[in-house]
């Protein structure tokens, strides 16, 4: 499912509400805040990499590793979430694919 991910599936849905965490321990609601393109300097990448920033509750900060998502349009997926510091509002969380 990764794999076809594009900076455009995110695009579309910024603004939106995504589940972290699932089965035995309470789950985070992050909000998608960025998507962001990023450069490349090899032509033969499958897709062109790019970014995505989440927001979170600025307490507790979750640990940099792999968390699962849900979100209503894309299904339930993992990614590795790196918290990147708060922003006034919360704490940011982001993934990179590339």
């Amino acid at each position: 499912m990764l794999e076809s991910f594009t900076c455009a599936t995110f695009e579309q849905h910024l603004g939106e509400t995504f589940r972290v965490g699932a089965g035995d321990r309470e789950g985070v609601d992050l909000m998608l805040t960025e998507v962001t393109a990023l450069s490349s300097s090899s032509p033969d990448r499958a897709r062109e990499p790019f970014s995505i920033v989440f927001r979170g509750p600025p307490d507790p900060v979750m640990p940099q590793q792999i968390q699962r998502l849900q979100h209503p349009g894309l299904g339930t997926f993992e990614l590795f979430l790196v918290p990147i510091g708060p922003d006034g509002e919360g704490m940011q969380y982001e993934a990179v694919f590339t």
